[in-house]
């Protein structure tokens, strides 16, 4: 059976080296011309796709590779002492098994472990899907038994399939990202907060740069195209500018950084995610909201879910796209719900919400280890929601 992946980024080297594992033949087509290596920004792996990542043999890889960004210095604006807070306690509370790592490395590491099993076609792009024949920009048509879409929250292959008409809400927030110099930030993550906004600074031993990031909310969706850089740090600068020297000072990498990614937090709500011989995976189908809603575990689970739905169903893909979506669906809904909670967290809208973020991030810090993490565990929709999901054994479902 031939499947068909768009997208090289994190769903769909999963997804291909899972269905490569149960004998599938698959090819992955990249828009871009080679792995995207853009500077990026850090996400979190936790248990779910540790799990997963274990299983695939590359957890060593990815564990050296990680952030260790350990500790956070928070400065409230109109306030000159920060709030210092133990983030290893934070994550510990929220995951027993947790790892911290750029998304360009995790791209790379799910890259390399398929890479000598998988057809991958960068530079080019999927035009139409007419059954199972399927036409490329650049390339001559080919056919495919199933086609999937793992090309993000502006997927291509979903705009294809289902056209415009899918509900997009927008959480209320922006979330910016960019390169800067190094420094001697190593482990340590420095951040500014305000009412509706916050910008911090990070780095890491093993990284040749450091990264800062913007997250600021705004009451309506802004006049911007998604690949319109120029007009997008145009409105960072008009949402931080003035905020504290030091956060001007990062600005200030605008006109220099090698690296720059900017995009609103939006959750997609689709009631389904597949369509014929094809179908959506990752932030492409079920995008909870980038940065609040964990969405790269939920895009490993969900990878590693359809390739086993596939396997277990022989490969007919309507069993396994409806098997599929029901092992996912409860899942994507508690995100949902999660993301919506955390926008508003992350980034409160008053002095008070700010204050209370602080001090709440303080008493984390100033708690016994083993007392949040069992306090956290009680709310398994909460911040224990990713430890809550589960990860079922395709192996041994294929081998009864």
């Amino acid at each position: 059976m031939k499947v068909l992946i768009s997208g090289a980024s994190i769903a769909g080297p999963v997804l291909a080296y899972w269905l490569n594992h149960y004998g599938f033949e698959v090819t992955v087509v990249e828009r871009a011309p080679r792995l995207r290596k853009t500077g990026g920004h850090a996400v979190d792996l936790f248990r779910p796709g540790m799990d997963i990542t274990e299983r695939m043999g590359v957890l060593p890889r990815v564990e050296a590779k990680a952030t260790h960004t350990t500790r956070m210095k928070a400065y409230r604006e109109g306030r000159r002492a920060p709030v210092v807070v133990d983030l290893t306690k934070v994550f510990q509370a929220t995951s027993d098994r947790h790892v911290e790592i750029m998304r360009d490395d995790l791209s790379e590491i799910y890259y390399d472990a398929t890479a000598e099993d998988v057809e991958y076609v960068f530079g080019d792009s999927i035009t139409t899907i007419e059954d199972d024949l399927v036409s490329f920009e650049h390339g001559a048509p080919r056919r495919f038994d199933v086609v999937v879409g793992a090309d993000g929250l502006h997927s291509n292959v979903r705009r294809i399939v289902f056209g415009a008409d899918v509900e997009k809400a927008f959480l209320g927030a922006y979330l910016a990202v960019l390169s800067a110099p190094k420094g001697q930030i190593d482990g340590e993550f420095i951040t500014h907060m305000g009412p509706g906004r916050m910008a911090g600074r990070y780095g890491a031993r093993q990284l040749a740069d450091e990264r800062v990031v913007f997250l600021f909310r705004s009451e309506r969706e802004l006049d911007y195209h998604h690949r319109d850089v120029p007009r997008q740090k145009e409105i960072l600068r008009a949402a931080f500018t003035g905020m504290h020297p030091q956060v001007d000072e990062w600005l200030g990498e605008l006109d220099r950084t090698q690296a720059f990614y900017f995009d609103s937090i939006t959750q997609l709500r689709m009631d389904s995610w597949s369509r014929g011989r094809v179908t959506l995976v990752g932030d492409a189908g079920f995008c909870p909201g980038p940065a609040v809603g964990g969405s790269t575990s939920l895009s490993v689970l969900g990878a590693y879910v359809l390739a086993g739905e596939l396997a277990a169903a022989r490969g007919d893909h309507e069993l396994a796209f409806a098997n599929y979506e029901r092992e996912m669906g409860d899942i994507v809904r508690q995100s949902r719900a999660f993301a919506l909670g955390a926008a508003k967290t992350l980034i409160p809208s008053s002095r008070f919400g700010v204050w209370a973020l602080a001090q709440g991030a303080r008493l984390v810090t100033a708690l016994p280890a083993g007392v949040s993490r069992a306090l956290a565990k009680l709310n398994t929709k909460g911040v224990r929601m990713h430890d809550s999901m589960v990860v079922k054994d395709y192996d041994t479902v294929l081998a009864s």
